[in-house]
């Protein structure tokens, strides 16, 4: 069993992992929060924070990967379902949004998130084209104008919109972007 296997190894990056998106949740930047800080919170010393990460940096981006990508296998999902299904499959992700709604903002402090879920989001917009009944239309919202909105809608619900349910979400979003 290799070190990255090894349970104890996964359950240390974890703990890292956790202890880093409870101080950025708490407001630190990520520039304040130093490896001590860091360690001590998590109840690990130094030297194991760097018998796994280099710095803080590799461990936000380490962070930020495990989030985009079960956030890419979602919006993925949906490029490969049928109308009947699209709306139960958006659900899903709003719903995944949801549950990790303060990651989410947490993190979108990097750009590198808010660019992650842009790229995904025009993927599934342009997929969806290609693959729609509608060849013979001329006119479309552009693509990055549509996915701009439909991102910034998202991101709005998680910020303010939570008195509203995911069901509610993905109906609006399909009632203001049928193609």
């Amino acid at each position: 069993m290799s070190f990255k296997e090894d349970p104890r190894a996964i359950r240390t990056q974890e703990m890292l992992k956790a202890t880093l998106l409870e101080l950025l949740q708490e407001g630190h930047s990520l520039h304040q929060i130093s490896i001590q800080e860091l360690t001590k919170r998590a109840n690990l010393n130094r030297t194991t924070f760097y018998l796994h990460y280099q710095n803080i940096n590799e461990l936000k981006e380490h962070l930020t990967y495990d989030i985009l990508q079960v956030l890419t296998d979602k919006i993925e999902n949906l490029t490969a379902v049928f109308d009947r299904n699209r709306k139960e499959n958006l659900i899903q992700l709003l719903d995944y949004l949801r549950e990790q709604r303060n990651h989410i903002l947490a993190l979108v402090q990097f750009e590198q998130v808010e660019k992650h879920l842009l790229l995904l989001m025009k993927d599934l917009i342009v997929t969806r084209r290609n693959q729609s009944k509608n060849i013979g239309r001329k006119t479309f919202v552009d693509k990055d104008i549509k996915t701009a909105s439909i991102v910034g809608v998202i991101m709005w619900w998680l910020k303010y919109g939570l008195h509203l349910d995911s069901a509610y979400i993905a109906d609006q979003i399909n009632l203001m972007y049928r193609t």
